[in-house]
């Protein structure tokens, strides 16, 4: 029975009396009313300030704008129940096989409309380069297509989210019905992210800084697809973590031994003396995704981190 002295509850919002500033000053009391308080209220000061885009871009709050660059992506990989990663590095400009094959046929057509011509010839040079290396993009959607298909707890593939290289093991990915996770950049000119990534599980950084923190912090292995300077960036980068050991080892592979001989010579830096032997074993060569994917179960065993064992536990020795 209720208590006659207890008065119910209010509601939450709303009342049967409006609040005095619930209504603006009318123009019969200050004709200039309305104009003043257009002027108040469409001044950005009085925009809240966690809506205030502007403000928030302001020098002063950089470190806001680091913390939350952050926090997106580790708040939702947490949800996701997402503990280690397979990161695949590669160039945007990998083609597909069929693509490569087209543009190939393409620039021959050119080249012969245009034998004098300096520019097709180039193309077509290209064209061919390129067709020869979209078979890593086939190694790319294998190796997707292998760590998908082995539904491993909380593993993941992770990509920076463009075409090419990272498109490829996004799709294999993909292709398995696997979550597959894109970090895309916010750049001067737009990019798209690859159309294989799990809605949900693509982000766009500001910084570069924190997409490479991301990339390390949950990594349980490293996949270098050939690729050019953000390729090389990525590659260097975690190499140099791993050597000054400020972050723990992890496997590092290099998918194409000859075009990574091309592009840096390992052999010369030990001969320089600019690193030491220990350092040149931080990675290995693969010539396919079975072997990648093979010889990264075998580190991880003989590191006491089996994949299926660990995949669900929060890697030790990440960068902080």
């Amino acid at each position: 029975m209720g208590h006659p002295d207890i008065p119910q509850p209010a509601h939450r919002t709303q009342r049967s009396q409006p609040l005095p500033w619930e209504r603006p000053k009318p123009v019969e009391e200050e004709a200039q009313a309305q104009a003043r308080l257009r002027a108040i209220m469409e001044h950005p000061s009085y925009i809240e300030a966690d809506r205030d885009v502007a403000f928030l871009h302001t020098d002063a709050h950089r470190g806001l704008r680091l913390q939350l660059d952050y926090e997106k992506a580790e708040q939702t990989l947490q949800a996701h129940g997402i503990t280690r990663t397979i990161v695949v590095f590669g160039s945007t400009r990998l083609r597909e096989p069929q693509t490569a094959r087209s543009e190939l046929e393409a620039a021959r057509r050119q080249a012969a409309e245009r034998p004098d011509d300096a520019a097709a010839a180039r193309a077509l040079r290209l064209a061919e380069r390129r067709l020869a290396l979209s078979r890593y993009y086939q190694i790319g959607f294998d190796l997707g297509r292998m760590i998908g298909a082995a539904r491993i707890p909380g593993l993941v593939v992770m990509t920076g989210g463009g075409p090419g290289g990272m498109e490829a093991a996004n799709r294999g990915a993909f292709e398995v019905g696997a979550e597959t996770i894109g970090m895309n950049i916010a750049l001067p000119r737009e990019q798209y992210p690859n159309p294989y990534l799990t809605p949900g599980l693509c982000f766009q950084f500001h910084y570069f800084a924190l997409r490479k923190l991301h990339f390390m912090q949950r990594a349980a292995a490293i996949v270098a697809l050939p690729g050019g300077f953000g390729t090389l960036d990525e590659l260097f980068g975690a190499l140099t973590l791993i050597q000054t050991r400020k972050s723990a080892p992890i496997p590092i592979v290099l998918i194409g031994e000859s075009y990574w001989r091309g592009v840096f010579n390992v052999d010369f830096l030990l001969e320089a003396g600019s690193i030491d032997e220990e350092d040149a074993r931080l990675f290995w060569f693969a010539e396919d995704a079975q072997q990648a994917w093979d010889g990264i179960h075998t580190w991880h065993a003989r590191n006491g981190s089996p994949l299926e064992g660990y995949a669900t536990a929060s890697p030790q020795g990440r960068q902080p």
